[in-house]
């Protein structure tokens, strides 16, 4: 039986990935230092955690669910209790893009992330449904890459993977330089930035047209969903010309003529210096 330090059991990573990992073939040693975080394990987990010096010794996997900019300090510190071919799993591409985790060549690095339930699903379960973040009831996809260590190990870190974050259906694998590519840069500083202006948008014609906000959340909301459904290829479509006419009205706009210089390593790895 493959034993597991989780680090940072008690978080808000941490718990869902303690709850995934309660009922499965892993045998897991939990360790949080928070009190809160300790109390709710016991409470709703039946959880006893240990200190990780009790943990993390003689650990086939020690998982790191920790915040980016405490993975360094954190990792450097467990790093002496960690037997060689131990295998070190980070739940973000940041801190091991940025190169914070020790430098032990004898360690295995494997990087997972989840993609988070897709808005196009067949979840029919109120409770899927509902389920946004994943981890608990809808399925979600996963990305995964082996760092560092013996090509064989990305079996054992995928299962783990699968597990922490199931119910899961496709599973890519990648590198970390992709993996980064994805998140910051896709997921936030492109997905989440335009989002956020989404909503600054919808205030704006609330506060301009008098709309109520019910009406143009629906407005909204709705055109999101035919949208990104045609421009991602979920159902065949076409846009009328006006539309595609608003569109090149709109990015000349609102986009920078050079915003793909986001994607460009340095800035990649600026953002992620100003993360961890």
């Amino acid at each position: 039986m493959t034993t597991i330090a989780l680090i940072g059991a008690g978080g808000k990573m941490g718990f869902r990935l303690s709850s995934n990992l309660k009922n499965s073939d892993f045998r897991v040693r939990h360790v949080e230092v928070g009190e809160a975080g300790r109390q709710r394990l016991a409470t709703e987990l039946g959880v006893t955690c240990v200190a990780a010096e009790e943990a993390v010794p003689g650990a086939d996997v020690v998982i790191l669910a920790v915040p980016d900019n405490l993975i360094g300090k954190i990792a450097a510190g467990l790093s002496p209790m960690m037997e060689s071919g131990t295998m070190v799993i980070a739940l973000d591409a940041a801190a091991p893009f940025a190169g914070h985790l020790p430098a032990r060549p004898d360690l295995t690095y494997f990087v997972t992330h989840p993609c988070h339930p897709s808005i196009f699903n067949d979840e029919t379960d109120l409770a899927a449904k509902k389920d946004y973040f994943g981890g608990v009831k809808a399925t979600q996809h996963i990305v995964s890459a082996l760092m560092q260590g013996p090509a064989e190990a990305f079996e054992l870190g995928e299962k783990i993977a699968r597990t922490i974050y199931a119910p899961v259906g496709r599973a890519h694998r990648v590198t970390v330089e992709q993996m980064a590519l994805l998140e910051p840069g896709l997921s936030e500083t492109i997905c989440a930035t335009l989002l956020a202006v989404m909503r600054e948008a919808m205030d704006e014609v609330i506060t301009r047209g008098g709309i109520p906000k019910e009406c143009a959340r629906d407005f909204l909301l709705g055109h999101m969903n035919i949208l990104g459904a045609v421009i991602f290829e979920e159902q065949p479509g076409a846009f009328s010309d006006a539309c595609n006419k608003a569109i090149t009205y709109g990015k000349a706009q609102l986009m920078q003529p050079d915003w793909k210089r986001v994607f460009e390593p340095e800035e990649i790895a600026a953002s992620i210096a100003r993360i961890t």
